[in-house]
């Protein structure tokens, strides 16, 4: 029965961490404008590495998607 309740509760831990991914992605996603990713990046710079990694990861996923896009495009 524990097993059971630990598998349920993890499930239930990784489904709420999908989501706030999902919901960072969304709203960084928002930072288009070269003026606003500047802005982005001096919040980041306040930061050390290791308490924005998730932060970069998605930058950079969604910065390489833009620039596969505009290839496309040209």
């Amino acid at each position: 029965m524990q097993f059971i309740r630990n598998a349920r509760t993890a499930l239930a831990d990784r489904r709420a961490a999908r989501h706030a991914h999902r919901k960072l992605s969304e709203e960084l996603a928002a930072f288009r404008t070269a003026a606003e990713r500047t802005e982005l990046d001096l919040m980041i710079g306040r930061h050390s590495a290791e308490e924005t990694r998730e932060i970069q990861s998605i930058l950079s996923r969604q910065d390489a998607e833009r620039r596969y896009q505009q290839a496309l495009h040209i």
